[in-house]
Parts: structure tokens; sequence; C-alpha cells
């Protein structure tokens, strides 16, 4: 009894077609945009885990623990206040110079602290990357949201800070909410980006100090902003007044003091506060995601 030959439907596909057929993906290939959005969104509880046991892990040796959240704010205001509103007497002018100080010293702490560690998130952690499959921009945020644990006892701290030294508790203190969240927008996406820079340029933790230094300095963190415009050319002030450290340090300064020295409007500081955030947030996201697949390699 003759047999009649079933014709194979996979023959003559390529590898490619077999898998788009079946629904297969290259390991390691980089999911799309959306997909990596929905992919962290569902990490979210291991991104929360993650960033407190490093909160927990920063303190573990020492005997105040926690403490030291508190403390070392304190202490480094202290140690700033000595050098230059006692020594250089850079107050000059400032009124309440302690709560000016301490709101630019605590703002730009936040950035420093992140910037330091983004840019050692994937270089630092390839044991683990190498270990478990989950997205890694996990790593970058986690940094971020350790570092924004330490801002808010830092905050607790400064409110204090700003009361003592004669500053009254206004509605705009609310103000300090929004404010602290763009900057975590901006630092999260700052961290991406440096975190992906990082992973290729090991050496690039050891320029990092330097960046820091000189970008505190263009800050108005440690005396008046009025020196801008005293000892810069005209281009060069509008330069730094588009700085987003100091954007972000003067909405704080808006919102903590009736009266300190700006260099902008509350307006157009809010207005580039916010442009800053979805700028970095989304281009510091965006250019993460593209060396997904490269991260752990090699």
């Amino acid at each position: 009894m003759a047999t009649t030959a079933v014709a194979d439907p996979d023959s003559g596909l390529t590898g490619a077609q077999l898998a788009a057929r079946y629904g297969l993906s290259a390991a390691g290939a980089r999911p799309s945009l959306g997909a990596y959005i929905r992919q962290l969104w569902s990490y979210r509880h291991f991104i929360s885990a993650y960033a407190n046991a490093k909160l927990a892990a920063s303190f573990s040796n020492a005997r105040l623990g926690r403490l030291w959240q508190v403390l070392t704010p304190l202490t480094n205001a202290a140690v700033y206040y000595l050098i230059f509103g006692v020594i250089l007497n850079t107050q000059d002018g400032i009124t309440n110079f302690i709560a000016y100080l301490c709101t630019g010293l605590f703002v730009f702490t936040f950035t420093q602290s992140v910037v330091s560690g983004g840019v050692q998130a994937i270089s630092g952690n390839l044991g683990l990357i190498r270990a478990l499959h989950f997205p890694r921009a996990s790593l970058p945020i986690a940094v971020t949201l350790t570092q924004f644990q330490h801002l808010l006892a830092s905050i607790v701290v400064l409110a204090g800070i700003v009361l003592v030294d004669g500053e009254p508790l206004t509605v705009e203190w609310l103000l300090i909410i929004p404010a602290i969240l763009l900057q975590a927008i901006f630092n999260a996406g700052l961290a991406m980006a440096l975190a992906r820079l990082g992973s290729k340029a090991s050496d690039l933790k050891q320029v990092v100090p330097f960046v820091m230094r000189t970008w505190m300095y263009a800050s108005g963190v440690l005396y008046s902003v009025d020196n801008f415009e005293k000892h810069l050319p005209g281009w060069a002030a509008e330069l730094v007044h588009l700085n987003p450290l100091l954007v972000y340090i003067e909405l704080m300064r808006h919102a903590l003091m009736e009266s300190s020295p700006v260099t902008a409007s509350a307006t157009q500081s809010w207005l580039l506060g916010l442009g800053w955030a979805v700028l970095a947030g989304v281009l510091g996201f965006v250019y993460f995601w593209r060396g997904e697949k490269e991260y752990g390699r090699g």
C-alpha cells in the first residue's frame, strides 16, 4: 500500500525564521524599551530590598549604627562653617549663613553620593550580575534610592538647623517634597549614564572626586551666589545659572529661607529643575538601556 509523504512545514526555514515562528529570542538580547520598563516595575520589591540592605550594611560596623545618618551631615556642616563661615568669612552679606550653607551642602551631597555610587553600580557588582538575571538598571536606581533615604534623614537635621538659625516655619516648606523628587529623578538618570560609562572605563571612579569638587564650587554651596556676577564675565555667569545642582539648591533655599542670595526667580528655578529632571532621567535611562546586553561580559 502506497504511503503519502507529509511535507515538513519547517523545512527550508532559516534559524531566524524558526525562532520567529516559535516565539524564541536570543539569550541575553536587549528587550524593547517598553518591555524593559515593565521588567523594572516587576522588580521594584527587589530594588527596594537591595537598597535597604546596602543602607544597613553601610553602618553595620559602626557602633552608633544609623545614628551616623544624622551625625555625618552635622559634622560636615560644622567643618564647612568653621572653614568658610569663620576663617574665610564667606558669610559676609548673607543672613542666616548657617541655614544657607547647610541647605547647599545637604542638597549637593545627595547628588555627590549618587554619582560616586552610580559610577561603580555595574563594575562593583559583576558577581551579582553574572549570577542572577534581572534588569541591570535596578542597580543604579537602588544606589539613588539608598542615598535618597540618607537625604531624608539629613532633611530632618536641616529643618532643625534652619529653625534654630532664625528662619520661620512656613507653608512653602511643603515645596521641599517636589524639589527633592525632581532632584532624585535627575540623580537616577545621572547614575544610570555613569553606570554604563563606569562599566567600560574603570578609571572613571578616580576622576569623579575631582569633577564633583569642581561642581561644588560652581554651585554656590559654600558662598554667596552673588560672587558669580561679580567675578565672572556675563556669558560665564549665565552658564553657571543653568547648572542643575545650583538649580536644585536654590529650589530648597526658596522653600526653606525667606531671603537668601539667588540667581533666578522661583518660577524660573522650577522650570529649570523640571527640565533637568526630564532630560537627565529620560536620556540617562535610554543610554543605559541601550547597553543592557553588554553588562557583566568580558
